[in-house]
């Protein structure tokens, strides 16, 4: 356990995602519309079939033609941007039958293809859109009168600052998200599925290279190393290679290049591809035979072999002037595993970048190595 971790007496706590607050903030709306009565509290379903209660913060009904409600986003113990967000929906008559909804303020809006959106909409997601339907369709016979649903967030375009919606092209604000209506405490399965969305988004923008990055520092290199590509194209994959890699022969991607450190690379050369520290360790063994094979002296392979991280084998090899030699087949096994993990449908190239991100320091590409953004 990493020393800066707290011991907790219970369990962390779940929370509700954004499309299940927008559910229950247009319910609670429809039902002031539909009866005249503000409701303080409502009962929406998830798509598991559990029914939650929600308070509603506030809800207003003008003249019986609109109605508007809020419900505050609780996130539970995640470490969420939209924790506290105002979900807010408006919710009007209009002469067609059914429901159509909408984004408003704070909602960002699609401008690239491949979410699962058309572009121009606003970025409510379809199961979202599922469960404002199913929640307003309680109280409102949808068959019979029609609706119009805004959902709004006040302040969620400065959210959207802290997410990836940018590069993803989704402009103006927050998404609208949940597949099951729960956010689970510090979710991999949300960080995977972003991984591999933004994939596909850069396959849907013609883009047949992807560029997997292992956090801020090594992406920023790798933007530096390749400028000529568009930013749609480099991905902060964290520990989900394994699963960037899966979309990317799914979506059609033929070239992939990998820019990490040496601790994930190690990891990535013995053919861990969940490179998490609570479920891989660095093996000193294959850093040990990678320092032989770059003709690392024996007192060199034996301090190699004891080190006490990647990091460590990293500074032993500079120190002995190997680090090139040393980083450039470690580099070199990391593109043979990325290679076999795709079946050989995908090229793999990689790189090394010190523990600053500013210098590449080995790579299979001998063009890359310098100061980032000296690669041609």
């Amino acid at each position: 356990m990493p020393r800066t971790a707290k011991v907790r007496p219970d369990a962390l706590r779940t929370g509700w995602t954004t499309g299940t607050c927008s559910a229950a903030a247009a319910k609670a709306a429809s039902t002031a519309l539909i009866s005249g009565v503000v409701p303080r509290e409502i009962e929406i379903g998830l798509p598991s079939g559990q029914r939650v209660l929600f308070p509603v913060e506030r809800c207003a009904l003008d003249d019986g033609r609109t109605a508007e409600a809020v419900v505050i986003k609780d996130a539970g113990d995640d470490p969420d941007v939209t924790h506290g967000a105002h979900l807010t929906a408006t919710v009007t008559w209009r002469a067609r039958t059914g429901l159509r909804i909408d984004g408003g303020v704070g909602v960002g809006v699609v401008t690239k293809p491949g979410l699962g959106l058309p572009v121009g909409e606003a970025a409510i997601n379809p199961i979202p859109r599922s469960m404002i339907a199913q929640s307003v369709g309680e109280v409102v016979d949808l068959d019979t009168h029609g609706l119009r649903v805004v959902i709004s967030v006040p302040d969620g375009e400065r959210m959207a600052r802290r997410t990836t919606n940018a590069r993803l092209g989704i402009l103006g604000g927050i998404s609208i998200l949940g597949t099951t209506g729960i956010v689970r405490p510090f979710s991999t399965a949300s960080w995977r599925a972003s991984v591999e969305q933004a994939v596909a988004v850069a396959a849907a923008q013609d883009q047949r290279t992807i560029v997997l990055a292992t956090g801020g520092r090594t992406e920023k290199a790798a933007v530096r190393l390749l400028p000529v590509l568009p930013q749609v194209c480099f991905v902060e994959v964290g520990d989900f290679t394994g699963a960037a890699l899966r979309r990317a022969v799914e979506v059609g991607m033929t070239d992939v290049v990998f820019v990490g450190m040496a601790g994930k690379l190690t990891k990535l050369a013995a053919g861990i591809l969940m490179t998490h520290y609570t479920r891989s360790k660095v093996s000193a063994d294959l850093l040990a035979g990678i320092t032989a094979a770059a003709a690392g002296d024996p007192g060199l392979v034996a301090a190699v072999a004891a080190a006490n991280s990647a990091r460590h084998a990293h500074e032993l090899w500079d120190a002995a002037g190997l680090l090139r030699a040393a980083g450039d087949l470690l580099c070199a096994r990391v593109a043979d595993v990325l290679t076999r993990f795709t079946e050989r449908r995908l090229r793999a190239r990689v790189a090394m970048v010190d523990f600053t991100g500013t210098s590449c320091v080995a790579a299979t590409e001998p063009a890359w190595v310098g100061p980032c953004g000296s690669a041609p």
